[in-house]
């Protein structure tokens, strides 16, 4: 079967151009909703690429629907296709986890010791006395990245696990103190340098119990 015949017959009216449409449509709605967090995010480089893959793809998809205005299919498929793009859209941002956010954490417990688990952890932190309905509290805000917001939550629910936060996107971060993400080859020094230290201690702790 050649290519003409093969885009004249039942197979690709009725199969595989629904397919095609219903990947399109998961293909320009995915980027339209990274495009949109660009756009939020005031990036004037990558939105506008985007943008143009975007409108590209759509008007391919539409133009097919265009064509085949008696094919049910295609209907559905372009309906399915939106749909499904959404869904891959918001997964897609959820992993890529682009930006940073504010933590705000209300507490009327000693914070200090939350406080500096999250400085350990490399979280820069903020620090205020306020009075609440309940009394004085102490209100400490934190910048992240927001790749990071999990560790965050559960330095929270380990030493404040009633604290009451807030988290917020930010648009854009001068300055501050983030969490340095450390590359491969670090990590692995790193590591062999914990072996080593460990190995050290526990040669030295052998040799004190033995008296020597």
């Amino acid at each position: 079967m050649n290519l003409t015949s093969l885009f004249h017959s039942e197979l690709f009216t009725w199969v595989i151009l629904p397919l095609l449409i219903f990947t399109a449509r998961i293909f320009d709605v995915t980027i339209g909703t990274i495009r949109i967090i660009f756009v939020a995010r005031g990036n004037k480089f990558v939105a506008p690429l985007l943008g143009f893959f975007e409108v590209l793809i759509w008007l391919l998809a539409i133009g097919q629907i265009m064509r085949n205005l008696n094919n049910a299919l295609c209907y559905v498929a372009y309906a399915g296709g939106f749909a499904t793009g959404n869904f891959v859209g918001i997964w897609l941002e959820e992993r890529l986890a682009i930006g940073k956010l504010v933590i705000r954490i209300i507490t009327q417990k000693n914070a200090s010791q939350l406080i500096a688990a999250l400085r350990r952890k490399g979280f820069g932190t903020t620090t205020i006395d306020a009075e609440g309905s309940k009394g004085k509290v102490n209100i400490v805000f934190t910048f992240i990245n927001r790749k990071d917001l999990q560790k965050v939550i559960d330095v929270i629910s380990k030493f404040n696990p009633r604290a009451f936060y807030s988290i917020e996107g930010t648009r854009d971060v001068k300055s501050g103190i983030f969490r340095r993400k450390r590359g491969f080859l670090e990590r692995k020094i790193l590591r062999h340098l914990r072996l080593i230290t460990n190995r050290d201690a526990y040669r030295r702790l052998r040799a004190v119990r033995q008296g020597k």
